[in-house]
């Protein structure tokens, strides 16, 4: 915006035009207004970065003064008058170049031609360099996905500001002084030995190659691939939904970029920049199959997915349809529809998931639909929909750049959700409070405040102390618990008994520190809920969420900005899918089904009879499944051979089913059961929208052709139901969201062309022309009073299983050291013989020897007081290396193995139980925490029983050298 500067005083002039004065802005942006672009190659004019005026090649002359100023970070005063294209200032432009220049390959041989820098000079006019060029550092191609070639760097920092300021993983610095001054990974490591999570930020932000996508390069680390067009899209891959873009050639997938959307701001993990080979897999399924005749299923079978000819064969489409539709349809019409189940998928669109919905609602007759919310966040939903009566966050989890007070609990974002992390992390560096409270050690707490690590199962024990506190020194806000809640007498009387002198012996947590956390939240200004799986996927998981939700509602921390509940989402469209009625109970937009009146007007809507009863959840369909009451189920896209929490019982389910149809991307373990397996399309060969954890509503574009015969996945599910009786014609997804859009109230003003347009809508949204909105419920909440209702809970004891079940498990132990398998038998032995003996002897009788009986008794209390899945695996006690780990890098060597714990013989029979080395691996991100599922390796070290106990922790980068002992990572979800 231009004015008159005699009009306005507050304004200063480029090239003499007049220009507004904005608070914080720069020449650089404010020439930027004028469409004056001045060449820059430190400051990358994009969210998260600051300007840092190192590279000088923005400068520009001001009137009256007497060096040059770097338009980056000089801010104007009124007045000011600015001149950008002076000789002076074109001059000390072009030498700045030059002298850049000296130290890079020749550009016939630069790394990346078309990278910023190149381009740059290429417009200032800057060829070639006058002067001596130094001895250029050696590549670094120890990392899997990025190339490292600091021969190109010109240390402009902006690596380091992605990695520290934006990103904040603190592995990219500088070092030295000088000329010896230069970029390094931690203490000066490869980068593929770094702590680097490989978020590839620094990729993204470098402007002349020096860091590149691993993929684009040859062996002399120079660029041969580019690509001929880019597509938009969203990231597959968890609930945070980042926006990308594709960069593909002769349509093959090059890399990927992020974008700025309203949850990256161009930020992406591993997985939403690297993680996209699994599009061109060979495994990929790419023609319809069917069983072999005379093949049975049995649970324990496996089929290699690279032969698939062992059980099936290949079929047309008219065949493979028509086999489908018809076991389906006679299972239907003979057994009645309470014989059929359908499975969808939280990796799915919205319009395929609402589409699979209906589906199995009008044409099998029945609710019997669910797909993995059942397992993630099912009783998160279930808290939420009985206190405020929503089952979606109440504010996006970018809102903790206004909070004060962050909590998160049972979440690890650094490994789950990255991206979201980051925002946690700068939240922190300005000053926020970081309360982390988890029984786990994990990443985030180096930047966290409080790091409550309580013992395992007792959250509602800690969070009622936290309860109790608030409500005993009157720290709630008494004015919102008037107006907004309801049940706060009944609720405050409750919470009473539970002291935080009480609850600190429960849950380990000292009295104090439950005080000051509680105080903390209490008294902010404002202050957030972040929440994951620990709290979900518990035998206490709905009372877990009624206490958080008790939390925010007494302190009044609901409604405004930097305030707020967030469930964060597991799989991209776990929200979607659920809003869209995929689930046993509600039709779409959580509208109930055994409601008369919703029923009413969704068969008006649909032109069917519904079902009047709620449907059987993943749980229950397996047990209907062994019961013979279900015969029959389509799966699109989920793996309950993989997912399901009891698997032995899942696989006989499905073996055992009369007719399975399975719709998926690869031949999951799922797909070996099937009858006949439906080649499907990967997220990058569609159209679609999905809903992320932040309520919006994003836009998948179709950015690859589909392999070989493999079909979009309403194409299919559409021809499955005209082969059953219905008469469905939908021509494209935006048809589908429309009819879905028409039943759900929170998509109103959000059309499919507004989202094409604006690529990302946050519901709910007032107008078709108005954003939506971040945070809500700051009048009234969607229930009947339109009060937040509190709900008490008590402390109830955890059902542990048997001590058997916690013990060493042999078949895996010799699966990784048939050894130990056999050391742990002789064990075994031994204690049965002694226990025999005593028996017979008496236990002071004869042949009995009470040294040799201790020391057996402590084996086996040692060898039972593990958690379930760990592998005990001894090691030399020098630490030279481990037991069948070649090459592994001593304990006593590694710099990055930190001494959390250290235990004496008391210590190891203690409630905590063994010590050992934890490794992280990518195969459990995403796990449960108190799910009987624990880490994949755990070591001890060799030594007599007064031999003292460590409990280590390595870091990812150290997981990585580990690969080799790790069992391969299975797929429990089907796209990414």
């Amino acid at each position: 915006m231009t004015t008159n500067a005699g009009d306005k005083p507050n304004t200063f002039s480029i090239d003499g035009r007049d220009v507004d004065i904005r608070p914080g802005e720069t020449i650089f942006r404010a020439a930027r207004r004028l469409d004056i672009k001045l060449p820059h190659l430190c400051y990358l004019p994009k969210p998260g970065y600051r300007p840092d005026g190192n590279c000088r090649v923005c400068m520009v002359e001001i009137e009256g003064e007497r060096v040059l100023a770097a338009s980056c970070i000089r801010t104007p005063t009124p007045g000011m008058k600015v001149k950008t294209q002076t000789d002076r200032a074109k001059t000390a432009r072009r030498m700045v170049l030059e002298l850049l220049l000296t130290d890079q390959p020749p550009k016939d041989v630069a790394h990346d031609p078309q990278s910023e820098f190149w381009l740059t000079a290429n417009r200032q006019g800057v060829t070639a360099s006058r002067f001596p060029r130094r001895s250029a550092p050696v590549p670094d191609r120890s990392h899997p996905a990025m190339a490292v070639n600091l021969d190109a760097c010109i240390q402009c920092n902006l690596c380091v500001r992605a990695c520290r300021e934006v990103q904040v993983n603190d592995v990219i610095g500088m070092a030295g002084r000088g000329y010896g001054e230069k970029i390094v990974f931690d203490f000066d490591d490869p980068m593929g030995n770094s702590t680097c999570v490989a978020c590839g930020e620094c990729v993204q932000a470098c402007p002349t190659g020096a860091l590149m996508p691993a993929t684009l390069v040859d062996e002399a680390n120079v660029r041969t691939q580019f690509p001929d067009r880019e597509v938009n899209s969203v990231c597959p891959y968890c609930g945070v939904g980042c926006q990308l873009t594709y960069h593909i050639k002769d349509d093959k997938l090059l890399y990927v970029s992020g974008r700025n959307g309203p949850a990256n701001e161009n930020r992406l993990c591993v997985k939403g920049r690297f993680g996209f080979d699994y599009v061109s897999h060979p495994h990929r399924l790419m023609q319809p199959l069917v069983r072999k005749d005379g093949v049975p299923k049995h649970a324990h079978d496996s089929v290699d997915p690279a032969n698939p000819w062992t059980h099936f064969r290949t079929a047309t489409w008219e065949e493979a349809l028509d086999r489908a539709a018809a076991g389906l349809k006679t299972i239907r019409d003979r057994d009645g529809a309470k014989a059929l189940a359908g499975f969808g998928s939280a990796k799915a669109s919205n319009e395929e998931a609402y589409l699979f919905q209906k589906l199995v609602r009008v044409g099998f007759g029945t609710n019997n639909v669910d797909h993995c919310t059942r397992l993630c966040h099912a009783s998160s939903v279930a808290a939420l929909l009985e206190t405020i009566g929503s089952a979606a966050v109440t504010a996006t989890f970018n809102e903790c750049k206004n909070s004060d007070v962050i909590i998160v609990i049972g979440a690890n974002p650094t490994e789950n959700h990255p991206v979201a992390a980051t925002f946690f992390k700068q939240a922190a560096k300005r000053g926020a409070q970081l309360v982390v409270m988890d029984p786990r050690g994990q990443a985030l707490k180096r930047h966290a405040t409080h790091m409550l690590q309580f013992k395992p199962g007792t959250d509602v024990a800690m969070l009622n102390g936290i309860l109790n506190t608030i409500v005993t020194e009157g720290l709630y806000d008494r004015q919102y618990v008037e107006a907004q809640t309801a049940n706060f007498k009944a609720f405050a009387e409750h919470i009473k008994e539970f002291t935080p002198e009480e609850m600190a012996a429960i849950c380990g947590i000292p009295a104090d520190t439950l005080r000051t956390v509680a105080r903390s939240y209490a008294r902010a200004k404002s202050a957030i809920i972040f929440w994951g799986m620990g709290i979900s996927q518990h035998v206490h998981g709905t009372d877990n969420a009624r206490c958080l939700i008790a939390l925010a509602l007494i302190c009044g921390q609901i409604g405004r900005p930097g305030t707020g509940l967030h469930p964060l989402r597991g799989q991209n469209n776990v929200q979607g899918a659920s809003d869209a009625g995929l689930i046993p109970m509600f039709f779409p937009d959580y509208r109930a089904v055994d409601n008369a009146d919703i029923r009413a007007s969704v068969e008006k809507a649909w032109g069917a009879k519904l079902d009047p009863k709620r449907g059987l959840t993943v749980v229950e369909i397996m047990k209907a499944v062994h019961a013979d009451v279900i015969k029959g189920m389509y799966i699109l896209g989920e793996n309950p051979a993989m997912s399901d929490p009891d698997l032995n019982h899942a696989r006989e389910a499905l073996a055992h089913l009369e007719h399975l149809v399975v719709q998926d991307i690869f031949l999951t373990e799922t797909a070996a059961y099937a009858d006949v397996i439906l080649p499907a399309s990967a997220w990058p060969e569609k159209d679609g929208t999905v809903t992320n954890t932040n309520r919006q509503v994003q836009m998948g574009r179709r950015a690859l052709p589909l392999p070989g015969e493999a079909k979009v996945d309403w194409w299919i599910t559409q021809e499955i139901a005209r082969r059953i009786g219905l008469n469905w014609n939908y021509r494209h997804p935006s048809e589908i969201y429309t009819e879905m859009a028409s039943l759900m109230p929170a998509l109103d003003n959000i059309s499919w062309d507004r989202i094409e347009r604006e690529s990302a809508v946050t519901y709910p949204s007032d107008a078709p022309d108005k954003p939506g909105h971040d945070v809500v419920f700051g009048d009234r909440f969607p229930t009947q009073d339109g009060r937040g209702k509190l709900l008490p809970a008590k402390i109830l004891p955890i059902d542990r299983p048997p001590a058997r079940a916690l013990a060493y498990r042999c078949h895996d132990a010799a699966r990784l050291d048939p050894r130990r398998a056999r050391a742990g038998r002789r064990r075994q032995s031994l204690a049965r013989h002694h226990r025999q003996a005593r028996h017979q002897a008496g236990r002071h009788g004869a042949g009995h020897h009470p040294a040799r009986h201790d020391r057996t008794r402590r084996a086996a209390g040692r060898r039972h007081s593990g958690r379930c899945g760990v592998h005990p695996i001894r090691i030399r006690r020098s630490g030279r290396e481990f037991a069948h780990q070649s090459g592994a890098r001593p304990v006593r060597e590694n710099p990055r193995v930190q001494v959390l714990r250290r235990q004496g013989r008391a210590g190891r029979r203690s409630r905590t139980g063994r010590g050992g080395v934890r490794l992280r691996d990518s195969a459990l991100i995403g796990a449960p925490r108190r799910q009987n599922r624990a880490p994949l390796l755990t070591l001890r070290r060799h030594g007599s029983r007064q031999t003292p106990w460590k409990r280590l922790s390595f870091s990812d980068a150290t997981s990585r050298r580990w690969r080799s002992i790790n069992t391969a990572p299975s797929s429990t979800c089907r796209k990414g």
